[in-house]
């Protein structure tokens, strides 16, 4: 629980950082986005479930804005739970694919959420049981830029009969604009 804790913090402090970083304000009358972008996210997380060491992943994402502060949001990847025993070969793989929506309250501040299903990506008998597929749950909070670049940091929950993950993560991630 400490090291869950402690990475809380370091990953609190570096959102702090970059949610200070001044912004002007454009003279340019706002118009509404309807943007689609393809962003490629690394995941790094701490498990918030006893028995695992971290979490490392990827991810795509589509983004398509609906106005200047609603987008909806589609993504596929794969996050990789590492047992705590250091054995290279103990980890769970899952395949998350998810749908949700990011709401900005302030210009470059989001919230969102999203939900889906983690497909098990590693080998039943390696586990010794079929986790199965899982529901998935994932609230966060980031900051996008102008230049493409997204941070952020989420929790992500999995649902399911074997094995029930969880991590607080940070993902940085490059969006590209497709409508331009």
């Amino acid at each position: 629980m400490k090291k869950i804790k402690h990475s809380f913090a370091i990953i609190a402090a570096i959102l702090a950082i970059f949610t200070t970083v001044d912004v002007s304000a454009q003279n340019t009358p706002e118009v509404d986005s309807r943007d689609t972008r393809l962003g490629l996210g690394l995941n790094l997380g701490v498990p918030t479930t006893d028995g695992y060491n971290f979490v490392i992943g990827g991810d795509l994402r589509l983004q398509k804005d609906f106005s200047s502060n609603v987008s909806g949001i589609a993504s596929i990847g794969y996050n990789n739970y590492s047992f705590e025993d250091g054995n290279a070969d103990n980890s769970l793989g899952v395949i998350p694919l998810k749908v949700g929506i990011k709401v900005f309250p302030l210009e470059r501040l989001y919230l969102s959420g999203e939900i889906g299903a983690g497909f098990n990506a590693t080998d039943k008998e390696k586990l010794g049981v079929d986790p199965g597929t899982a529901f998935i749950y994932s609230p966060g909070i980031g900051l996008g830029f102008n230049n493409g670049l997204d941070l952020s940091l989420r929790y992500e929950g999995l649902s399911r009969k074997a094995y029930d993950p969880g991590m607080v993560a940070l993902r940085i991630a490059y969006g590209f604009n497709l409508s331009r």
